[in-house]
């Protein structure tokens, strides 16, 4: 039965960018199951403040640090370092005159409130956002989804490190790590990252990674029943080289979507 679920959408993925909303359905000598799509997250999160906040949380999952020199800012009523504009979401990381710790910048993080968890139930789920992302050393911006209760899991969808090679990760292990690298013409230009996973197994899923609707790779992890954030941030140096830019760099998103099939 999963196997031909992921027959299904294999074939609509690596042909486009999936949009499909329709009922999926599948079946074996049995059982039968219908997997309906539905929307969880999408643009209109990033309508106005209100839509926002009802959508995402601010800072990271664990608190206002991560790695990288940048200390996260940011709550309903502080948007000095991440704000909204015309159905945009704006980070901001601004450089610290006269740090006196590791951290050098101010900078923002937010996080969806929807956790992603690939379940029988909930067997393929779409992850997307279309980005302008800077890439000069010393800037770190990231779109990729965590494991809420033990690491890795871990996925990248987008993430450069201080120059136009956008890297695709998936973290089974500290150790054992699948990694795609993709050279993006203008990061700075508006481009799509998605993610399209599927339930193999009864522990694994197939991860299959996109820049601008053409397929990258895919990876196999065993990542079924492990509850995920989808985090979105902008942190500073690190492994993106030292020194960072004196002055204010800014990632802007926008287009966020989340979707997954339910099992009925």
């Amino acid at each position: 039965m999963a196997s031909l679920v992921v027959l299904v959408c294999l074939n609509a993925c690596k042909k486009d960018e999936q949009t499909s909303n329709t009922s999926l359905s599948s079946s074996n000598k049995n059982s039968a199951r219908t997997l309906a799509w539905e929307t969880v997250l999408d643009g209109s999160s990033l309508a106005s403040y209100a839509a926002f906040d009802a959508n995402w949380n601010y800072l990271y999952p664990w608190g206002p640090s991560h790695n990288g020199s940048a200390k996260m800012v940011g709550s309903s009523t502080d948007h000095s370092q991440i704000y909204l504009s015309n159905n945009i979401l704006y980070l901001k990381a601004t450089p610290i005159a006269n740090p006196v710790d590791r951290f050098h910048y101010l900078s923002g993080t937010v996080w969806a409130k929807h956790i992603v968890n690939i379940t029988d139930q909930y067997p393929q789920y779409e992850i997307k956002g279309t980005f302008q992302c800077p890439s000069a050393k010393g800037t770190w911006p990231a779109f990729w989804i965590s494991g809420t209760q033990t690491w890795p899991p871990e996925s990248d969808i987008m993430e450069f490190k201080g120059n136009n090679t956008n890297w695709q990760n998936t973290f089974i292990t500290s150790s054992n790590v699948q990694t795609v690298k993709t050279v993006v013409s203008s990061p700075a230009s508006w481009h799509v990252y998605r993610v399209w996973i599927n339930k193999v197994n009864a522990t694994e899923v197939d991860i299959h990674y996109y820049i601008d609707g053409a397929w990258k790779a895919v990876h196999r992890a065993n990542f079924v029943n492990k509850p995920m954030w989808v985090i979105f941030d902008l942190q500073m140096e690190g492994s993106s080289g030292t020194p960072g830019p004196t002055g204010t760099t800014y990632l802007l998103g926008k287009d966020f979507y989340i979707g997954r099939t339910k099992a009925f």
